[in-house]
């Protein structure tokens, strides 16, 4: 690609994000749909021509990039969710009951519904394992049309107002980093070795290294927001200043330390996010930190999505078969809507208490479960750690997955919000 058309397409793109949410927001368009087609066109032009888009011959790019989009949403939401997670009290934990149901339920059920269908249409375990665990995660950098809009500040009691909206988004920050055990397994299972590897896989990669992720964010958000907002030195007190670049340092801070001590980094990020977000809730520091990540995470989702694009119409669907089609539909409108529902049906609580969701809100939250940029991560982190995972056949299947959540929760999320909007609650009724 000629790099002055390089200039002119990024510059071009780059206006369609900033003039999109505003002139789709009436509209059942979304964002990443419009620029996934704006690839997909310009991917069939000679523009791209020279562009390194095999996702096997470029995965350690594809995983660093989509890596960082990840980690920029994931601080996004953390800093948008107003309501407080304390766990050790009873009507916090309560609070949070539709989150917990879609993690320790819906989650599983759906790795477990995409796994045996991968094996019964021919897949080895291991690549069977990994596509259920790719395809797990919700995606917060996708679903912002049905997540919560941004951190409430003020003298008033800062709380979720829609608990629709706080489930998907709440279910979206913590499942990524979820995700990591289930990938591992299917690492350590493509080496055969079952016997050797299930004890470690169960102390170490499900509850060790989750354990590490959380204790670490927790204590890095703790840290800095006592920096920012109650150190003894004027000169550390950043958020009287406003200077809004701390986000990205605690990012980098958190993400950083959860790693080198072994724990997962996406629950790192997620939970130093929540932490520093619980300190002075009522803050515009809150904001300020929150606007900023949303422009990176823009940003950053552009270039994914305009790639994205791009490949799809030069390769990436070339190993794309019935299979691929097969397991990209069910999951979408047949094993996340039903694990998501049996999830949050169980013994559910009334309507008209806190944490609680309708009837139709279930569904809704059973059905927006998106996937994106986080799917595309973990195939390109399983595929750099063993050879038998680095299928081309699975970037197509994940990447048609993507494709196809974009159009379906693209066109409805609009006029299903708005229709559950228009209802009333069971409160004011």
């Amino acid at each position: 690609m000629n790099a002055d058309l390089v200039y002119v397409v990024a510059g071009g793109s780059l206006l369609l994000a900033v003039v999109l949410p505003e002139l789709l927001d009436r509209w059942a368009v979304s964002a990443p749909m419009v620029l996934v087609g704006v690839g997909m066109l310009i991917g069939l032009t000679p523009l791209p021509d020279g562009l390194p888009l095999d996702p096997v011959a470029n995965r350690a790019v594809i995983e660093h990039v989509t890596e960082l989009t990840v980690l920029i949403a994931l601080m996004g939401v953390g800093l948008a969710i107003d309501r407080p997670l304390r766990l050790l009290e009873k009507d916090s934990r309560r609070a949070w009951a539709p989150t917990w149901r879609l993690l320790l339920l819906a989650m599983p059920l759906c790795i477990a519904g995409v796994a045996l269908l991968g094996w019964a249409v021919g897949l080895a375990p291991a690549a069977a394992l990994l596509l259920g665990g790719a395809l797990s995660p919700t995606d917060p950098v996708l679903a912002s049309d049905v997540q919560v809009a941004g951190p409430q500040t003020g003298d008033h009691e800062v709380d979720e107002t829609d608990e629709l909206r706080f489930a998907i988004t709440s279910e979206a920050g913590l499942n990524d980093g979820l995700a990591f055990p289930f990938v591992y397994a299917a690492i350590l299972l493509s080496t055969g070795a079952v016997s050797d590897w299930a004890v470690e896989w169960v102390a170490w990669y499900l509850v060790g290294k989750i354990v590490l992720g959380v204790l670490v964010g927790i204590a890095v958000g703790w840290a800095l927001a006592h920096l920012a907002f109650r150190s003894a030195s004027p000169a550390l007190r950043v958020a009287e200043r406003g200077e809004s670049l701390l986000a990205v340092a605690a990012l980098v801070a958190s993400y950083g330390v959860t790693e080198v001590v072994g724990g997962y980094g996406f629950l790192g990020v997620f939970t130093c996010a929540l932490t520093f977000r619980s300190a002075e809730r009522g803050h515009d520091y809150h904001l300020a930190m929150h606007n900023v990540v949303e422009r990176l995470e823009r940003l950053f989702t552009l270039m994914v999505l305009l790639v994205l694009g791009m490949a799809m119409t030069r390769g990436l669907f070339d190993h794309l078969d019935w299979r691929s089609v097969l397991i990209a539909l069910a999951l979408i409108f047949v094993i996340r809507p039903v694990s998501g529902l049996v999830s949050l049906s169980l013994r559910a609580p009334d309507p008209s208490k806190e944490g609680a969701l309708t009837r139709p809100e279930r569904a809704a939250a059973a059905f927006f479960g998106v996937r994106g940029v986080g799917s595309l991560y973990y195939l390109a982190y399983a595929s750099g750690h063993t050879e038998g995972l680095a299928e081309p056949w699975l970037w197509s299947t994940v990447s048609f997955t993507v494709l196809a959540s974009v159009l379906v929760h693209g066109v409805l999320a609009t006029p299903v919000m708005r229709r559950l909007n228009a209802e009333p609650s069971p409160a004011a009724s």
